[in-house]
């Protein structure tokens, strides 16, 4: 592979050569964090949790649990109700 000079725009913004995008896989939109090293910069790419997703995952299951142990909304809403009395 041969080395490409990338030059900083007036922003600070970088190119990431073509080659190198496709070898890594890299699509518009991921996200790096960038970690100062002797004489220069490293960018490390980063997985951003969808959260919501992991969100309506999570109430999926616990409404699924709800349901095993047989708790009812109206459990629930005095759950609430008792935390909030013991936190005042």
């Amino acid at each position: 592979m041969e080395t490409d000079l990338v030059k900083m725009s007036p922003k600070g913004q970088l190119v990431v050569p073509q080659e190198i995008r496709i070898d890594e896989g890299f699509t518009p939109g991921d996200r790096f964090v960038p970690f100062a090293v002797k004489g220069g910069i490293l960018f490390k790419k980063v997985e951003i949790p969808n959260v919501k997703a992991e969100f309506q995952k999570l109430s999926k299951e616990i409404e699924k649990q709800f349901q095993k142990q047989k708790i009812a909304p109206e459990d629930v809403d005095e759950a609430v109700k008792w935390a909030r009395r013991r936190s005042s």
